[in-house]
């Protein structure tokens, strides 16, 4: 069993000023959290998360990866993994009393923990308390823009990227449709405005035939309306392009440029070196395979 939480971080008491011309006001303080376009704050910021973080000791039973505890930062974004609800609550609990010591604050009402496991009778509908505040248990959550669950499957995640690449694809099918724009330009206009909205985090994905044929419909669709009908000589009328004629007009498809994104990136990881913790994670796993894949056989 493995447990993720994933905790947002704020600043609490903080003050401004505004001066107009030679006038400076009073004091007054802020609500919120971090102050979008303030450098000096977001430098603050980060010297006293990072103060906190290194005064957490974390739990000796908490999930190691790389040899390492796992306590992960990136932003006001704290996520931490374990091996149990309590190891996760205790690691909470000191992150929670070493920010406070900093002037800083978990926001409770956006701090989310999750619990992965096979086992299908694993309790997953109690929340987490601590410190008087508790922690919502969620079966999926967004991270840097990624949905994990806790069956750990990308199904939902792919659902999202297709959803939003319908978004974007709508928002420039005029553009697409329209006779003014050669074809070249709106395959351009595909490749640069849909697609990295579709493959946002592909390298990760590990496909099956269902999603396999859901991103090539994705694909067919927006290439029958770059291409447009087609006139028939044997009916006499305008009908779509079939998938084979769509193949021949564009021969790249979505699948080939996933499996060309995640051999990019392990090449990237490979090259990262031993001290890395994505490269360890990354080679542990295929020594895993490998010695699985040599005992089966």
């Amino acid at each position: 069993m493995k447990v993720v939480r994933l905790a947002k971080v704020c600043l609490t008491e903080t003050y401004s000023r505004v001066r107009v011309g030679k006038n400076l006001f009073d004091m007054f303080p802020f609500r919120g959290g971090l102050k979008q376009g303030d450098a000096l704050s977001l430098l603050l910021f980060n010297f006293l998360l990072e103060y906190a973080i290194r005064r957490v000791q974390v739990n000796q039973d908490g999930l190691k990866l790389n040899g390492t505890h796992q306590l992960l930062l990136y932003a006001y974004d704290v996520n931490m993994l374990g091996g149990s609800v309590h190891t996760i609550k205790e690691n909470a609990e000191a992150l929670v009393v070493a920010s406070k010591d900093t002037g800083l604050q978990v926001n409770a009402d956006k701090t989310k923990h999750m619990v992965t496991s096979p086992d299908q009778n694993v309790e997953r509908s109690h929340n987490m308390k601590t410190d008087n505040k508790s922690f919502e248990m969620v079966e999926e959550f967004k991270h840097l823009g990624t949905t994990l669950t806790n069956q750990n499957s990308i199904q939902e995640e792919i659902k999202s990227r297709l959803k939003s690449g319908k978004a974007c694809y709508h928002s420039v099918q005029d553009l697409l449709s329209t006779n003014l724009l050669s074809k070249n330009l709106k395959i351009k206009i595909y490749k640069t405005i849909i697609l990295p909205v579709v493959w946002y985090g592909c390298e990760t994905w590990s496909l099956k035939l269902r999603e396999e044929r859901r991103l090539r419909v994705f694909e067919n669709r927006v290439l029958i309306k770059i291409f447009g009908p087609k006139w028939d000589d044997v009916t006499g009328l305008w009908r779509k392009l079939h998938n084979e004629e769509l193949n021949d007009l564009y021969s790249s498809s979505n699948i080939d440029r996933v499996t060309k994104s995640r051999m990019r990136w392990a090449g990237h990881v490979a090259c990262t070196g031993e001290r890395r913790g994505v490269y360890g994670f990354w080679w542990g796993n295929l020594m895993e395979r490998e010695h699985l894949w040599q005992t089966q056989a």
